[in-house]
């Protein structure tokens, strides 16, 4: 840089002694001398504005660099409680199901002697109906034989009896009801 200078003064000092200020037209040179001053200005002034730029961009990268590692934070939080919860849900969905299948087996114990009771009573109600069949069939047949009996004791009626056997059967009847035969 020092170099620079000296020949932006050299510069100076040989256009003052040709008499003056004057147009140096070589584009080398004057590009050169107009770099090194650019330069020089900006590293004197620009300094202070870049460094301040730069730490504004590093404390914005830090802190957005904070900001995500704690995001990152809360996520792992927010992820560990969403497992926690799953895992407490599925211990309830597995606790559900199982009070579920007790429920069942108990509701299926339930019909099952409630079926078994409506066949124990179906069979009895069964059997009632059957004697009381068989009892109704047997009062039926009574009926007939009283009848057919009857019809027949009528009928050696008006045929006759002989009349001994009219006595002993008188006698007999007598006997029976505690009376006294002659």
């Amino acid at each position: 840089m020092g170099t620079i200078l000296l020949q932006a003064t050299a510069a100076v000092a040989e256009a003052e002694s040709e008499g003056g200020f004057g147009l140096n037209l070589d584009i080398f040179q004057t590009n050169l001398i107009n770099l090194a001053i650019l330069v020089g200005v900006l590293v004197y002034f620009g300094r202070k504005v870049l460094i301040n730029i730069l730490n504004d961009r590093r404390s914005k990268i830090e802190t957005e660099i904070q900001e995500a590692e704690q995001r990152t934070r809360e996520a792992a939080s927010a992820l560990s409680e969403v497992q926690q919860k799953l895992t407490q849900a599925q211990a309830e969905a597995q606790r559900i199901r199982k009070a579920a299948e007790e429920n069942a087996h108990v509701a299926q114990e339930a019909i099952l002697a409630r079926a078994a009771e409506d066949v124990k009573r179906l069979k009895e109600t069964a059997a009632q109906d059957l004697n009381t069949q068989r009892e109704r069939a047997i009062a039926q047949v009574r009926q007939q034989v009283v009848a057919l009996a009857l019809q027949k004791v009528e009928s050696e009626l008006r045929t006759g009896i002989a009349d001994d056997a009219q006595h002993r059967l008188v006698d007999r009847s007598i006997a029976l009801l505690g009376g006294a035969s002659e």
